[in-house]
C-alpha cells in the first residue's frame, strides 16, 4: 500500500511535471520527432508542448541541446522552419491578447501552485511568451551557426515579404479622412464611386507585408514596454497596455516606478532574445564584417521609429547608472555584502541579471558599424572626422546629442559609482570575501563610447573635478587585471581610453590635481604616497608595463603616447616618478630591446619626446626629473653613437656573461647562492641610491651586469621575461646601459654635446657577416635589422634638447658637488635647478600636437569582438546560450578552472591576515 502512494500523489498533482520533462526527451512525441518526423505541419498538437512544458530558462536550454537543433536543421529543415514561425506567431497572438499577460502570483501558495500542472482551462499566457522566447533564443544561435555567411534559410523564413490584394478596409466616418483623404475627396466629387470605377478601371493595387522578422523585432518592443509584463499595471492608460514609457528616472525621465522581481526578470528575458538576435554577427568571419552586415543589427539601428529608439536608449541607460545607487532592500542584495557569499550560493539575482543584460544590449548597439550603419567621414579642416546619422545608427546618433547638465552629472555618478563599488572590494580588508561587480568591462566600454561619441559629455568630464577621479579608477581597474591574460583585451582598450584623454589639453591642466580616491596601498609606489594625478598615471603605466613580462606589448605604443601627450603639463613630479620615467628609457633604449622588433624605436622616440616636452614647459617645476635625466647622460650620448655592430656586441657580452654564470660546475651550491644573494643585493643598494638622488652621475658596468643577470626584481631584473625562442619586449633593467665603447669615445661624445650637436659617427665598415647572422637571431618574427635600418631611426632621434640641457647644467652641477658635503649637497642641487632658466640657449618650444586615437577598421573589428567576447563568455554561465557553436568572428579557448574549497580559501585569508609579508603588500610590483 506504501509503495504505491508516491505515484497515487504524483500522478493527479504532477509536482514539478518531471515526468513530462523528463519523457520530452526519451518519448517519440518529444525532441526526436524534430528531426525524425518529416513535415510537421503547423497545426499539429505536437508544438503546443513547446508553450507550456517549461518553467525556467534552464529547462529550455538543458531538454532541447544545440545537436538537436543541429541534426533538425541537416535532416528535416521544414520543421525548424515550421518551429519558428509557431512559436513567432504563438507570441504575436499573445501579445495581442486581452489575457496577456497573467496576474502574478501575488503569495506562495499561489507561487507553489505555478510549478503544479494546471488544466487547460488555466491557460497562464504569460508562461506561454516567457517559453516562446525561450525557444527562439535556443533555435536562433543554432541556425546561425549553420548558416554562417549564408542566409538562404533566413531569408526564406524571417525575412521574406510576401505581397498581397490591397483590400479596402471599411474604416468608420471619423477616421477615414486620417488614411484616405485623397481617395475620399475624389470620391466625394463624382458622387458615385462604383460610376468612377466602371468608367475607369483601376489596376489591382497589392502592398507588402513585413517580414516575420520585422514583426519579431516589433513584438519585442512592446513586450520591453507592456504594462503587467515588465512595466507596473497602475501607468496604464484605458486598455493601451503597451506603453512607451522610460523604465526608470534618469535621462528624459523624473519618474520612476520603483524595482519589481519578476518585472525585471520579465525584462531580462526579453532583452536576451534581442541580444541573441544580435549575435548573427558572431558567425561571421572578421575580413567579412563590413560586407556582410547582420540583417537583424541593422533593423534595429535604422529601422527602429525614433520613439522606440530615445525609450530603449533612455530605458537601458538609466537601468545600468541607477544600479549603484539604488536603496532598495532585498534578500539578494543583503546576502551579498555578506563576506565569502558569493561561493556558498552562485546564484544571481535580477537586478544584477538586468544591469548586465542592459549594458550588453547597449554596448554591442552603439558600437555597430557595419554596411550601411558605418559612421559618415566628413572633413573638418585639417583632419577628417566621423559622425553617425540618425539614417546610420541611430543609437550611436542620439547618444551623441545628449546635452543637458543634469544628464552629465547623471551619467558620470552613476559610472564612477560603479567603478567605485569594483575598487571597494579591491581594498577590501578579507581578500576575496566579496564577488567583483560582474559588468565593469561593458560600464568601461559604455564610458569609452560616450565619451567617443558626446563631445560635450567629454568636454563636461574634463572640466570637471571628477576627471582626475576617473584617470585613477581606470590606472586602478587596469592595475587588477593586467595578469590576467583574459583580461588583457580590456587592458588594451583602457589603454585607448587613457590615450583619448590625455589628447585634451583640459586633462593635462588637472594633472597636478591630488587623487582623491583611496587607492589601495599595493598600488601606491614606495616613497610615493599618493602624490598628484600626473605621478601616479606615470607609476600605474610604469608598473603595468614592468611587471607583465612582455605579454602586454601590444599596448605600449598607446600608454608612452599618453605620457607623451600629458608631458607638457606635468609639473613638480616626485622623486619615484622621475626614476620611473629614467627607467622606462633605459629599458626601451637596450640594443635587445631596441633591435628585436621593428616598431621598437618609436617607443624611444615617445619618452625622449616626454622629455623635451618637460623641458620646454615646465623646465624648473620638475627637478628631480631634470636631475634624473642629467645622471643618465652616458645612455643618452651612447644613443647619438649607436650602431647595430656595437648593440649586437652588447648583447652578446651579457649573454655570455649569462651564460658563465650558469655554468658552473665545480662551484659549491652554497657559494652560487651567496654569490645571487650579494647580486640582488647589490641590484637593491642600486635601486635605493636612484631614488635617493644620489650624486653620483654614472651607472656601475659590474652592477649593470649583475642586474642583467637576476631575473626576477621587476624593470631591474628582467621586465620582459626569458630571452629564449621568443624575444619578450624590455628583457633588460633600466640601469643596464652599460658602455662598450671606452672612455676616450665618451668624452669626445660629451664634447661634442658640450658643442650643442648631436654626436654622429660614420658607419662605413661596422656591418659585417657575423654581424647579420647575429642581427637573424635578435630580431624576432622574421625581422632582420639592418644598419640601414638602424640609421633610418636613430639619426631621427629628437637628442638635440637633452644633450643641450645636459651640457648646460651637468658642469655647473658637479661644481656644487665639489664645493659642497654630501650631506647638503642634493638640497643645493634641488634649489638650483628649480631656479634655472635656459630661455636663451634652448630652441623656441614647437606646437603642441597631442596624438589622438584614431579609429581603423581593424581596431572597430577588435573592439566588436571584444564586446562579442565577453557577452559570450557571460551567456556560458548559467544557461550557455552559445555554448557549442561554431564562433567564427573570434577564437573560444576553453580552460577548465581550478577547483577551491571553501576552507582552502578561508585557510588563505586567515593566513594571509597574520603573515608578516601582509605589512607589505606586493611589493615587487611596486618597485
Amino acid at each position: 500500500m506504501f509503495a504505491k502512494l508516491p505515484q497515487t500523489l504524483t500522478a493527479p498533482f504532477g509536482l514539478l511535471t518531471d515526468e513530462a520533462k523528463l519523457a520530452f526527451r526519451s518519448r517519440p512525441q518529444g525532441i526526436s520527432k524534430l528531426y525524425t518526423t518529416r513535415h510537421i505541419a503547423e497545426t499539429d498538437s505536437y508544438w503546443d508542448q513547446y508553450f507550456t512544458l517549461f518553467d525556467t530558462p534552464s529547462d529550455v536550454f538543458s531538454l532541447i541541446s544545440t545537436h538537436d537543433i543541429r541534426r533538425a536543421l541537416l535532416d528535416s529543415p521544414e520543421n525548424v522552419a515550421t518551429l519558428i514561425r509557431v512559436v513567432t506567431s504563438r507570441l504575436f497572438n499573445l501579445v495581442s491578447d486581452h489575457t496577456f499577460p497573467s496576474a502574478p502570483p501575488a503569495s506562495v501558495a499561489s507561487y507553489a501552485t505555478s510549478f503544479m500542472k494546471t488544466s487547460s482551462a488555466e491557460r497562464n499566457a504569460t508562461k506561454e511568451a516567457l517559453n516562446s522566447l525561450r525557444i527562439l533564443q535556443r533555435v536562433l544561435p543554432v541556425v546561425f551557426e549553420v548558416e554562417g555567411e549564408s542566409n538562404a534559410f533566413e531569408l526564406e523564413v524571417l525575412w521574406k515579404k510576401v505581397e498581397v490584394d490591397d483590400e479596402v478596409v471599411p474604416t468608420a466616418p471619423e477616421q477615414a479622412p486620417q488614411f484616405v483623404i485623397e481617395d475620399d475627396d475624389d470620391g466625394s466629387e463624382s458622387g458615385h464611386g462604383s460610376n468612377t470605377q466602371s468608367q475607369t478601371p483601376q489596376p489591382k493595387r497589392t502592398k507588402t507585408l513585413p517580414s516575420l522578422g520585422e514583426k519579431l523585432f516589433t513584438c519585442v518592443n512592446d513586450l520591453l514596454f507592456c504594462c503587467g509584463f515588465s512595466l507596473p499595471t497602475k501607468i496604464q492608460v484605458d486598455h493601451y497596455k503597451i506603453n512607451y514609457v522610460i523604465w526608470e528616472k534618469g535621462v528624459g525621465s523624473t519618474t520612476d516606478s520603483g524595482p519589481n522581481h519578476a518585472y525585471d526578470s520579465n525584462k531580462t528575458e526579453v532583452l536576451r532574445l534581442l541580444l541573441v538576435l544580435l549575435s548573427r554577427q558572431i558567425y561571421i568571419p572578421p575580413a567579412a564584417l563590413f560586407t556582410h552586415p547582420s540583417f537583424y543589427t541593422l533593423h534595429v539601428v535604422r529601422k527602429t521609429p525614433r520613439r522606440d529608439v530615445l525609450t530603449l536608449l533612455c530605458s537601458l541607460l538609466n537601468t545600468v547608472i541607477n544600479s549603484a545607487t539604488t536603496n532598495n532592500m532585498t534578500i539578494a542584495s543583503v546576502a551579498g555584502k555578506v563576506p565569502y557569499n558569493h561561493l556558498v550560493f552562485k546564484g544571481e539575482d535580477s537586478r544584477t541579471a538586468l544591469v548586465g543584460m542592459c549594458l550588453q544590449v547597449l554596448c554591442v548597439l552603439l558600437d555597430f558599424q557595419s554596411g550601411p550603419a558605418r559612421d559618415i567621414v566628413s572633413d573638418s579642416g585639417d583632419a577628417t572626422s566621423s559622425s553617425p546619422t540618425a539614417q546610420t545608427n541611430a543609437f550611436r546618433y542620439f547618444l551623441a546629442k545628449l546635452h543637458r547638465t543634469q544628464d552629465f552629472v547623471f551619467i558620470l555618478s552613476g559610472i564612477i559609482a560603479i567603478l567605485e563599488q569594483q575598487l571597494a572590494i579591491s581594498n577590501n580588508l578579507l581578500p576575496g570575501s566579496r564577488k567583483s561587480v560582474p559588468y565593469v568591462p561593458e560600464t568601461i566600454v559604455l564610458f569609452w563610447k560616450i565619451i567617443e561619441l558626446n563631445k560635450k559629455f567629454r568636454a563636461y568630464l574634463l572640466d570637471s573635478d571628477k576627471a582626475v577621479d576617473v584617470l585613477a579608477h581606470l590606472l586602478c581597474y587596469s592595475l587588477e587585471i593586467k595578469d590576467k591574460p583574459q583580461q588583457h583585451g580590456l587592458c588594451r582598450a583602457l589603454s585607448y581610453i587613457i590615450q583619448t584623454l590625455s589628447a585634451e589639453s583640459a586633462f593635462g591642466n588637472k594633472l597636478s590635481s591630488p587623487i582623491n580616491i583611496q587607492i589601495p596601498t599595493k598600488w601606491v609606489s614606495q616613497g610615493a604616497s599618493h602624490g598628484t594625478a600626473g605621478d601616479f598615471i606615470i607609476t600605474s603605466i610604469y608598473s603595468i608595463i614592468a611587471t607583465t613580462s612582455g605579454s602586454l606589448n601590444s599596448i605600449y605604443p598607446a600608454l608612452i603616447i599618453a605620457l607623451a601627450n600629458a608631458a607638457p603639463y606635468f609639473k613638480n613630479l616626485s622623486v619615484v616618478a622621475s626614476n620611473r620615467l629614467l627607467q622606462l628609457f633605459t629599458s626601451f633604449s637596450n640594443p635587445l630591446f631596441l633591435l628585436s622588433d621593428e616598431s621598437h624605436p618609436r617607443l624611444l622616440f615617445l619618452m625622449l619626446e616626454v622629455f623635451n616636452s618637460v623641458v620646454f614647459h615646465h623646465l624648473s617645476d620638475n627637478p628631480n626629473l631634470l636631475y634624473a635625466i642629467i645622471t643618465a647622460q652616458k645612455t643618452f650620448e651612447e644613443l647619438g653613437t649607436f650602431t647595430l655592430a656595437r648593440g649586437l656586441r652588447e648583447i652578446q657580452r651579457v649573454q655570455q656573461i649569462k651564460e658563465e654564470q650558469a655554468s658552473q660546475p665545480g662551484r659549491d651550491r652554497k657559494d652560487g647562492t651567496q654569490q645571487e644573494r650579494a647580486s640582488v643585493e647589490s641590484a637593491h643598494q642600486e635601486k635605493l641610491r636612484l631614488l635617493k638622488n644620489d650624486s653620483d652621475p654614472a651607472f656601475a658596468i659590474a652592477l649593470d651586469i649583475e642586474s642583467a643577470s637576476s631575473s626576477g626584481e621587476d624593470l631591474e631584473a628582467g621586465l620582459g621575461g626569458h630571452e629564449q625562442t621568443e624575444t619578450r619586449p624590455l628583457t633588460s633593467p633600466p640601469s643596464e646601459n652599460s658602455p662598450t665603447t671606452s672612455t676616450r669615445t665618451i668624452t669626445a661624445a660629451s664634447e661634442k654635446a658640450r658643442g650643442k650637436m648631436k654626436a654622429r659617427r660614420s658607419l662605413s665598415s661596422d656591418t659585417v657577416n657575423g654581424d647579420r647572422m647575429a642581427a637573424a637571431g635578435v630580431g624576432r618574427n622574421g625581422f632582420l635589422p639592418t644598419q640601414e635600418w638602424v640609421t633610418s631611426w636613430q639619426q631621427g632621434l629628437p637628442l638635440d634638447t637633452v644633450m643641450l640641457v645636459i651640457s648646460e647644467l651637468l658642469p655647473k652641477i658637479q661644481n656644487l658637488q665639489a664645493g659642497r658635503q654630501k650631506a647638503n649637497s642634493a638640497g643645493a642641487i634641488t634649489d638650483f635647478l628649480q631656479s634655472v632658466t635656459l630661455t636663451d640657449v634652448l630652441p623656441p618650444a614647437p606646437v603642441l600636437y597631442p596624438r589622438r586615437f584614431v579609429w581603423s577598421d581593424a581596431s572597430i573589428v577588435w573592439l566588436t569582438s571584444l564586446i562579442w567576447g565577453g557577452v559570450y563568455v557571460h551567456g556560458m554561465s548559467p544557461l550557455g546560450i552559445w555554448n557549442s557553436t561554431n564562433v567564427r568572428l573570434f577564437f573560444v579557448k576553453h580552460t577548465q578552472p581550478p577547483q577551491r574549497q571553501i576552507t582552502d580559501t578561508m585557510s588563505s585569508v586567515v593566513g594571509g591576515l597574520f603573515s608578516p609579508t601582509r605589512q607589505r603588500p606586493e611589493r615587487s610590483s611596486t618597485q
